[in-house]
Order: structure tokens, then C-alpha cells, then sequence
């Protein structure tokens, strides 16, 4: 299971993130990052959708594609712009409009759209995202759901969920918050002899050794789970 990381914010973050799978927004995204691209292990691109939706900065169905198709030859897979807010309608017509993204059912959607998306992903040859509305804890039954009704071929990343990585059909998964955790490694943890570049590696490879857990996290679904007390 590969874990991408949110865009860095600067280079500090983006040399840490060398190797390992990034993932680019469209709505936090920086040209600087475009020297950077090369080093990482591996690109998801996104529109940022959820920026929109906590923010209200609207992400332009139109501008998006234009920037996503650079990034056709690069990237792993290119997301389409869904309606965080709830709205599959909308979303159905901006995943038509850029047809070389995916599209992400979400625990809001009619149930009977999942047929339609797998439809869609099986004719595009790409992923399918999954994405819950917040509080996202305590919603395994809907992530295994998905999971039992969309075919093997078929990547299915999480949006961040990793509270959910103990459900191995899920191929990948994001997070947005892995520069932040080094900022509370130092204080919660009283590292603050280690600079936030050494405290970025330490996370970084809780990420690279993430799919070699071995303990049993059948009950992780309701917290996200932490090498660390305290860090989320």
C-alpha cells in the first residue's frame, strides 16, 4: 500500500520527500515544485477539492485541466474534480468534462452510483477514489462495502484514510498532515534538540515502513493509528 504525502509547502519538506509518493493539489500547489517532481518515488494529482470545501476558494473545472495535463506522462493517476459539499451531480459532470480523471465515490453518494463509477473507471482504465465526509471515524462498514463491490483490477485510494489501512484492499492512500506531525514530534515529545528536518525523516519513514506493520489494527478504524502518542 503506498502512502503519498500531501504537497510540500517548501523545499525543507520536499527534499524529505524524496523516493516516496507525493501527492500535488492543484489548489496548494507552487512552480517550485517542478524542479522537485523528479525525486519523488512517485505523483498523484488532485484538484483540491477539500481545500474548497474548507476555504471556499473555488477550484476552476476549467483551469484544473489545463494544469492537470501536464501531468498526464508523470503521474500515476490524475483525480477529477468531485463536490466535497455533496453534490454527485456536479461531480458527475466535472469527472465528464476532464475524461482522463477519476472519479471518487463518496459514503454521501446514492449507493447505486458506485455501478456507474466502476462503469466509468473500467472504461477509462483508472482508479476509483473513496472519500468520507467528516467525522471519517467509525465508517469501516462503508469502506468494506466499496471494497467487496469494486473489481480486483481496479485501484482504489483512499482519501485520507489511513485509519483504514488494515482493509488490504485498498491500494493506496494520502497525508495531509505528515509535515505537521514533525512540528508536533518536537514539541509534544520534547525533541527540540532534533531540527524539523530531522524530525521530518523520522516521519517519512514511518510512512516508507507503513505497509510492514505486522501487529494486529482491527480496532485502528476508529483513531487514526501513530508511532507516536499524541501526533494524529
Amino acid at each position: 500500500m503506498d502512502v503519498y504525502l500531501a504537497s510540500p509547502n517548501n523545499q525543507v519538506q520536499a527534499a524529505a520527500a524524496i523516493d516516496m509518493p507525493v501527492l500535488f493539489s492543484f489548489a496548494c500547489y507552487s512552480p517550485w515544485l517542478d524542479s522537485y517532481q523528479q525525486s519523488f518515488g512517485k505523483l498523484l494529482i488532485d484538484s483540491g477539492a477539500y481545500s474548497e470545501f474548507t476555504s471556499g476558494k473555488k477550484v476552476c473545472v476549467e483551469s484544473y485541466a489545463d494544469w492537470s495535463c501536464k501531468w498526464k506522462q508523470h503521474a500515476e493517476a490524475i483525480a477529477g474534480v468531485d463536490d466535497i459539499a455533496g453534490d454527485w451531480r456536479k461531480s458527475l459532470r466535472n469527472y465528464n468534462a476532464i475524461p482522463y480523471t477519476f472519479p471518487t465515490i463518496h459514503d454521501s453518494d446514492p449507493p447505486e452510483l458506485l455501478r456507474d463509477l466502476v462503469d466509468m473507471c473500467i472504461e477509462r482504465k483508472t482508479w476509483l477514489g473513496l472519500g468520507l465526509t467528516l467525522p471519517r471515524q467509525g465508517k469501516e462498514n462503508f469502506v468494506r462495502w466499496v471494497c467487496d463491490n469494486v473489481p480486483e483490477k481496479i485501484h482504489i485510494h483512499g482519501w485520507a484514510c489511513r485509519a483504514y489501512t488494515s482493509i488490504r484492499r485498498l491500494d493506496s492512500v494520502d497525508s495531509t498532515n505528515w509535515w505537521r506531525d514533525a512540528f508536533a514530534l518536537r514539541v509534544k515529545h520534547e525533541l527540540s534538540h532534533l531540527t524539523y528536518a530531522e524530525c521530518l525523516e523520522i516521519i517519512v519513514k514511518r510512512y516508507k515502513r507503513w505497509d510492514r506493520i505486522v501487529e494486529d489494527r482491527k480496532s485502528s478504524t476508529n483513531c487514526e493509528p501513530s508511532l507516536f502518542d499524541g501526533i494524529e
